[in-house]
């Protein structure tokens, strides 16, 4: 092949390279053009279905809202309706005591004894708005209403209650921790229940109010219709003592309690979260009656103060009563649990107590409560020696059980072989009182 034939077959195929190759640019092109339209189709689509899903999304949480809007309406409704119904809740206890006693001889060489101490019911709940509150004790001996009243909230955070209600005074609501309380309740300034109203205030603003009218003790006073004025839970004046009648006698001069007004002020100190005391002042005023006349008048004063430090209580207490009689005598007769004791008419009264909470998980056994609770009652009016109480024990709580172990020491103190115008002995007692509530 010539030089000239080469050159024409290289200048042919160089040709048909060129456009082979521009061919396939075009198609190319054209290819990259319809993916950019699908492309463009397929993003269109996906914000249309991105918008019908958030118009979904929107009618869906509207919906719910509806639901949650009906459902809390439904809620509310049925809460007003079982506030304002609730029924009538019956429960109660039965307790059995063990003691040992240094006073009674029999006892000590028995190594005690194990009796029966009481059966009670207790009502409570709530029929339109009116709370029904009440709890009868049966014991051996006698058979006595504690409480029975009625409360009604008459207004954001005042609370009234009518019937056999508790007299506010002291540290509340009860100034111990123990079972056998402290000395005051014995001359019938802690946990007393009278007949009468009381109107509450709860806690706010770090205040708390109780206000009280009685119009006599929870038996009827002097001229109630009890067959034994003796018979009753909490301790009341039930007549004047003379010289010549015995500790434990039923009075010759009859007395009753009537139109006490009594009232408890405290305010809330917050000191941090699980830190808190309660500083209170209490006062009680009323008349003494013979049946035919007004025979004398009585009232007390008490400064208290209640502390929560963590898992420790303290309280202290301080205070005086004086019964003034007509007739000036200076030792008048009380009456609970089925006999009649006798007190001085004007004494001091003072306490202190200190108690450690202890959450534990043994068995059946959830919280112990440590206690040591000291009580006095000194510058007696007739001049008998001072009483004094100091109970060291444990409490107990175990499911629905719940047990009392206490050691006690105490001079002229009743229950613990002495009275409150004795002048006897330091005596001991170690008591279990074991209750299972229902």
């Amino acid at each position: 092949m010539t030089k000239l034939s080469k050159l024409t077959l290289a200048l042919v195929l160089s040709g048909l390279t060129s456009t082979s190759y521009a061919a396939d640019l075009d198609t190319l092109q054209n290819q990259l053009k319809q993916l950019k339209q699908q492309m463009q189709l397929l993003e269109n689509q996906l914000i249309e279905e991105k918008s019908k899903q958030q118009i979904i999304n929107k009618k869906h949480e509207q919906q719910v809202a509806e639901i949650s809007k009906k459902a809390d309406t439904t809620t509310l409704a049925v809460a007003k309706t079982e506030k304002k119904d609730e029924g009538i809740k019956i429960g109660g206890a039965i307790r059995a005591n063990y003691s040992v006693t240094s006073y009674d001889e029999d006892n000590e060489d028995r190594n005690g004894d194990f009796d029966f101490d009481i059966f009670r019911l207790n009502v409570s709940g709530k029929i339109n708005d009116i709370s029904v509150n009440g709890e009868i004790r049966f014991f051996d001996y006698m058979t006595v209403v504690k409480y029975a009243y009625l409360g009604y909230e008459f207004a954001d955070d005042w609370e009234a209650q009518a019937g056999i209600t508790q007299v506010p005074f002291g540290n509340g609501p009860y100034n111990s921790h123990n079972y056998f309380f402290s000395s005051n309740y014995y001359i019938g300034l802690e946990d007393d229940f009278d007949l009468g109203v009381v109107v509450k205030r709860k806690l706010k603003n770090n205040w708390k109010l109780d206000l009280g009218f009685f119009k006599n003790d929870e038996l009827g006073g002097v001229d109630g219709s009890a067959s034994d004025k003796s018979h009753r839970y909490s301790y009341d004046i039930v007549g004047s003592r003379s010289a010549s009648e015995g500790t434990y006698a039923e009075p010759a001069n009859e007395l009753g309690e009537y139109n006490t007004f009594a009232g408890r002020a405290t305010y809330q100190i917050e000191h941090s979260k699980n830190i808190t005391t309660d500083l209170g002042i209490s006062l009680l005023s009323g008349g003494l009656h013979d049946g035919v006349d007004r025979a004398g008048s009585y009232g007390a004063w008490a400064m208290h103060l209640d502390s929560q430090i963590n898992n420790w209580n303290i309280q202290l207490q301080h205070g005086e009563y004086d019964y003034d009689l007509d007739d000036q005598s200076d030792r008048i007769s009380v009456a609970a649990y089925a006999y009649f004791d006798t007190v001085a008419s004007k004494a001091t009264m003072s306490s202190v107590n200190v108690a450690y909470n202890y959450s534990v998980e043994w068995g059946p056994i959830s919280a112990l409560q440590f206690y040591n609770d000291y009580s006095t009652i000194y510058d007696k009016s007739d001049d008998s020696a001072d009483t004094w109480m100091n109970i060291t024990g444990v409490s107990v709580s175990a499911g629905a059980f719940f047990t009392y172990f206490d050691y006690v020491q105490a001079r002229n103190q009743p229950f613990i072989g002495g009275t409150m115008i004795g002048d006897g002995d330091t005596e001991r007692r170690f008591n279990i009182n074991l209750g299972y509530y229902f």
